[in-house]
């Protein structure tokens, strides 16, 4: 229990950056309690479990969590490796959620967040009062409980970015919604393999899973005849459009998007550029995608949209945060990943203080404090919990000690750059020779892409 209230600290989400909060409030001597809203575990992690990570083992096992699983005889697996999420549940997230045991709670909601007593426009002895968590239990019962801190860790996957390029769903979207998908397909499954072989399927997104999907596409093109994907990009076609490629510090990552660039090269794959979707149109059994300007695409079975994801924030209405308007991101770390200036290879240190809010021991860690921003890996939120749980603990020095070390991203620009390439970019080079601004650390992994069991394309 924390040393001056005696309450617990709240985590919400058992994924993997909120069991590594846990672990690091276990070993500054605080008391975790997390609550997931699904059965199980890294709910999340899977739903995605046939997806190969871009990052290897060494980079996916928090420091803390690995402490806390040691006495277990949990053994670390091969560090050079690249987990599937399957993985990653199975030999870790799993394991180390079986260790924090009944500190972690199923089947439970949070439904909302305030200060005791207090709603968010009450000021008087506001950061005196405990928060006051309500939640909703799988067999509809409610409870309300008292903790010291919030750290939300729920992540952002269960609200993916619609098909509209004004951020708003598409005209007829919600109508069709039959016929849309907003996850990479897991074409082992017989079921899902036959939704789209020998099928003309849309896929809308410039990410790393746009590159899976794609990739994954053009496998199955080469076994069912008829199968074809249409590649629908916002922007048009640059040298970073791909990736860093061979340049990408993290090889899997470079090699997806060379992969995607395979589909369209050998044809099982169009692209479609500077397409900004406004309708979905249905004519008996086929879908049409119709762009702001008028242009449509016709003849299509599915669409798997892509575009990113964003936090839900309706649980936290009644505490005071502060959002960048743009990203949804805290205030003073959004500008340090704003994917519209932010550059590849590059990332400012960040910690318990930029992740901070006007509302007292309140913080968003992993994908939920990047907001909108799609550039988050997994030792970014692992570097956030370890500063974000010394900064709860009181120990001010370590949480500001922040020690964050990425590796080259071989991704640049972001929806405001869509219309604007720059003429730096190379198609050989990548786009990650741009130079660092003050306080900036640029470090790599060491990962040699010329070898490696993470080098082979098809992840994420």
């Amino acid at each position: 229990m924390t040393s001056d209230t005696g309450l617990p600290v709240l985590v919400i989400g058992a994924g993997p950056i909120g069991l590594a909060a846990a672990a690091h409030l276990l070993e500054r001597g605080l008391e975790p309690l997390v609550l997931e809203s699904g059965p199980t575990a890294a709910t999340a992690v899977r739903s995605w479990s046939h997806v190969r990570l871009f990052s290897p083992w060494a980079e996916v096992v928090d420091p803390a969590a690995e402490k806390l699983l040691a006495p277990t005889g949990w053994t670390h697996p091969d560090p050079a490796a690249c987990p599937t999420g399957g993985d990653w549940v199975a030999l870790y997230l799993q394991p180390l959620a079986e260790t924090l045991g009944d500190r972690v709670r199923y089947d439970t909601r949070v439904t909302g967040v305030a200060r005791a007593g207090r709603d968010r426009i009450v000021d008087a002895d506001r950061d005196q009062q405990p928060f006051t968590v309500h939640v909703a239990h799988a067999d509809g019962s409610e409870e309300r409980l008292l903790v010291a801190a919030v750290i939300d860790a729920s992540g952002t996957f269960s609200t993916p970015n619609p098909l509209g390029a004004n951020g708003l769903p598409a005209l007829g979207e919600r109508a069709n919604a039959d016929r849309i998908s907003y996850r990479v397909p897991d074409l082992r499954d017989p079921a899902v393999r036959a939704r789209y072989a020998g099928k003309r399927t849309a896929v809308v997104g410039t990410g790393a899973s746009a590159f899976t999907t794609l990739a994954s596409l053009a496998d199955l093109a080469e076994q069912e005849s008829g199968t074809h994907a249409v590649w629908v990009l916002r922007r048009g076609i640059t040298g970073s459009t791909y990736g860093g490629g061979t340049a990408d510090q993290l090889p899997a990552r470079g090699a997806l998007g060379l992969a995607a660039k395979a589909a369209v090269d050998n044809g099982y794959a169009d692209a479609l550029t500077g397409f900004r979707t406004a309708t979905v149109e249905r004519t008996g059994d086929k879908l049409a995608l119709v762009a702001e300007d008028g242009t449509r695409t016709d003849g299509l079975d599915e669409v798997i949209v892509l575009t990113g994801l964003r936090p839900d924030l309706s649980y936290l209405t009644e505490l005071r945060l502060g959002l960048d308007d743009r990203l949804q991101a805290p205030t003073a770390l959004a500008p340090l990943i704003d994917p519209n200036q932010h550059s590849c290879g590059t990332v400012y240190p960040h910690g318990a203080n930029e992740l901070s809010h006007p509302e007292k021991d309140v913080y968003l860690v992993g994908m939920k404090s990047y907001g909108r921003a799609p550039t988050f890996l997994a030792m970014t939120g692992y570097e956030q919990v370890r500063s974000v749980a010394a900064h709860v603990a009181g120990d001010l020095e370590a949480a500001a000690r922040v020690e964050l070390t990425l590796p080259e991203t071989g991704v640049c620009g972001g929806a405001g750059l869509y219309d604007r390439p720059t003429p730096a970019e190379s198609t050989d080079a990548g786009c990650c020779s741009v130079s660092a601004a003050p306080r900036l650390i640029t470090l790599g992994v060491g990962n040699d892409p010329a070898g490696g069991s993470c080098s082979t394309p098809g992840g994420c």
